[in-house]
Formats: structure tokens, sequence, C-alpha cells
């Protein structure tokens, strides 16, 4: 078998499965069928995120055995995102201190143990205090 092609070789676009047969019966399913996130991926996008999944995500190793730097690692991974139709860079927002996380926070900046910038970066999220 082949791999199902996710662009047109005429215009690049992408393309729609139409039909799905079974192979043990000859049943058919004909209709619109979307691809998922790997079907979209080119055969050296394929390669990059098998080798990626391989190394547990580890850039490190994966500069390693690619003999790539982290950079063009980097690079392809954001490309590879792109390609499967996620959006790079999008963080959740770190976690509001609960209410005695709160209290303790502003405790220690009265007290003089927390700087005022450190105080309303934890107040906002942005950093966890011991």
């Amino acid at each position: 078998m082949y791999p199902i092609p996710a662009t047109c070789p005429v215009c690049s676009q992408t393309l729609t499965v139409t039909r799905l047969q079974c192979s043990h019966c000859n049943t058919a399913i004909e209709g619109r069928f979307a691809l998922g996130g790997f079907d979209r991926l080119s055969p050296e996008q394929l390669a990059f995120a098998a080798a990626f999944i391989k190394n547990e995500g580890k850039l490190n190793r994966l500069e390693r055995e690619l003999e790539l730097s982290y950079p063009t690692l980097r690079s392809r991974l954001t490309e590879l995102i792109k390609a499967m139709g996620f959006e790079v860079g999008q963080e959740e927002a770190p976690a509001a201190p609960v209410e005695d996380d709160r209290r303790r926070i502003l405790d220690d900046l009265a007290s003089g143990r927390l700087s005022s910038e450190d105080a309303i970066r934890a107040l906002r999220g942005g950093a966890a205090l011991s």
C-alpha cells in the first residue's frame, strides 16, 4: 500500500479523502473525510516526528542522532507543529495563586522578605514561591 498523499500533485492544495474501502469484504463508504494530523505531513516531517518521539522529545539527543543544530531542530519542530494544524507558542497562562498563597505572598511583602516586583509576579502566577 502507498501512503495517502496530503496535497494535490497539480496545484499543491490539500486533498480530501472521498472513499474508504474494507480490504477484507470490499465494503465501501463514500463521502468527504478529513485527513488526520499525521496524514498531512511530508515524508521528511514524518521521519522527524518519529525521531522526536523515539528520543522522548529531548532535543539534545535528537541533535546527536540527526546531526543537526539546536536552531535547525527548533525550526523543524515549529514546521511540524504548524503542519499538524496547531498554533506555535501558545502557552497556558500561569495559574493565579490560591487564597492561602496570596495571603502568604502579601505577608512576605509586608515583612520585607519579598520585593514588590517579586510579589507582583507571584500574585500574577508568574513565579512559585517556597
